[in-house]
């Protein structure tokens, strides 16, 4: 899998970009700012619909433009699709494939795959749950793009979930409930569980079963990177900490059962109800656990080195790399800058373990930072213009 033509239209930056990309290794270079990142972000948006930088598409439109239009030909085992996206602050995404327009955006997601790996992905070691949660979740819609889906249907719930115990919240601080309202909030929030067990049972039981799957990976990656430390600092640990008592097993069973875990998010829920309604917010569910990272002995959040967290972060994506080759896929690798922040033996280990990919895009300040093995295309990009430089 490879892109083969990238073409960007009022994207950050660009007014207009046009590039034609080969399998291989591609480098892009040329001083900070001047709008490297902004090409591998828009590779990585088409396959994903986020971007690695920012929460909302307004970032992503260029300053006095309407609208921004990525155009990506894509070639997967020797046949080409055209995907188009078109941003439009405050609103909707819209695509099309082979100029056909699709009813939802996310119908694209899995025509192209990519893994990132940018200066960003330190706070999934050093960020908050919320970052790692993240990363698991874009890891799954990669993997299987239907569970989209599931995330919203999760996060729809949620949404409304809370908002229903807000105002159960207001108007018990406010004393405003009677003997009425009450019984019809409760019967409400009674529907809602339901509807969040059962969307929350199903991400949940796929998180587990990456977290099984990628856990061992992620483990060789560090090893690998980390070869020159101390033998009791090479080993990595991941472990899914939900916000309920798993049902037995559960934390070590590749394939837990959905109805199991239905039940005790339900039978969780319920426990914590009052609790809930004190607050006006829900407290048990995916959108509350943690992937906890360890190296060696101690929680890698806190106690890791700079270079071990950088380590651990650039193992996560190379082990996501490795489950989705797996899958029979070779996604596109971005490496954004990340060359600089490494020492040169980390720099060299990382470049050999990723010659064998099918396409590898580079961004660096110098062509110095990318080591030799590494020689490829490479594209200077400086005052908004990017040029075939080799």
């Amino acid at each position: 899998m490879h892109v083969a033509h990238l073409s960007l239209l009022d994207f950050r930056s660009y007014s207009e970009a046009e590039l034609c990309l080969h399998p291989g290794v591609t480098t892009f270079v040329g001083p900070n700012g001047e709008g490297k990142t902004n090409l591998v972000e828009a590779v990585d948006y088409v396959a994903t619909l986020a971007s690695h930088r920012v929460a909302t598409a307004a970032p992503l439109v260029r300053a006095g433009a309407e609208r921004a239009v990525l155009r990506a030909r894509i070639v997967r085992d020797g046949r080409e699709a055209l995907v188009e996206i078109e941003l439009v602050p405050g609103g909707a995404s819209r695509a099309r494939v082979n100029r056909v327009p699709v009813s939802r955006a996310r119908e694209v997601l899995g025509l192209l795959r990519t893994v990132l790996f940018s200066p960003e992905d330190l706070a999934l070691v050093k960020g908050d749950p919320a970052d790692r949660r993240r990363f698991l979740d874009g890891l799954l819609v990669t993997r299987a793009p239907r569970l989209a889906g599931v995330r919203a249907d999760y996060d729809r719930v949620l949404r409304q979930r809370n908002s229903l115990l807000k105002t159960a919240a207001g108007a018990r601080r406010s004393g405003r409930s009677d003997s009425t309202g009450q019984l019809r909030t409760l019967e409400t929030l009674d529907a809602w569980d339901d509807h969040l067990a059962r969307a929350g049972a199903e991400l949940l039981g796929e998180r587990l079963r990456l977290v099984a799957a990628l856990g061992p990976l992620v483990a060789a990656r560090y090893r690998d990177v980390a070869a020159s430390a101390p033998a009791h600092r090479t080993e990595v640990t991941m472990t899914y900490a939900a916000s309920m008592d798993l049902p037995e097993g559960g934390e070590e069973d590749a394939s837990p059962d959905r109805e199991a875990l239905r039940e005790a998010l339900l039978a969780a829920v319920t426990a914590r109800r009052a609790d809930e309604i004190d607050r006006g917010l829900t407290l048990v569910g995916p959108h509350r656990d943690e992937l906890r990272l360890g190296v060696g002995d101690l929680p890698a959040r806190g106690y890791a080195s700079h270079g071990e967290s950088w380590s651990l972060a650039l193992s996560l994506r190379l082990g996501a790399y490795d489950l989705l080759r797996a899958d029979g896929d070779d996604p596109v690798l971005v490496l954004d800058d990340v060359f600089a922040e490494l020492d040169q033996d980390r720099r060299d280990r990382l470049a050999r373990s990723v010659m064998s990919a099918e396409q590898v895009l580079v961004t660096a300040a110098v062509p110095a930072d990318v080591p030799g093995v590494l020689a490829g295309r490479r594209f200077d990009v400086l005052d908004g213009s990017v040029c075939c430089a080799e």
